[in-house]
């Protein structure tokens, strides 16, 4: 799902699997724990949380206040991942790259 967004390199970090843009983290995978971490700007991130508060909540370290939020996935849908994931992906992937991905539909 990841690697169809365009630019995605996989790579580990800290022993779990990560996807980027141009080296620039947007999601990892904690498979043991059954969740994701996303980059949401801090807006994306509010609205995610009182949206879906069972499935997304900030990280509870100082990055949760810059917009990195756990997403449960047993407690999220496929198309609201996906909606998410692709919010994070354009949150970091360059300007030029962006319009080369057509935008999921809101889940």
């Amino acid at each position: 799902m990841s690697l169809d967004m365009p630019g995605t390199a996989e790579k580990e970090h800290f022993g779990r699997p990560s996807f980027s843009v141009k080296k620039k983290t947007y999601l990892t995978l904690w498979t043991d724990e059954e969740r994701a971490v996303l980059k949401l700007t801090v807006a994306q991130q509010a609205a995610f949380c009182e949206e879906h508060p069972d499935a997304f909540s900030p990280l509870q370290t100082k990055l949760g206040k810059h917009g990195w939020t756990s997403v449960s996935m047993a407690h999220i849908s496929e198309r609201t991942f996906r909606y998410a994931m692709d919010l994070a992906w354009r949150n970091v992937a360059p300007k030029w790259l962006v319009p080369t991905r057509q935008a999921p539909p809101k889940g």
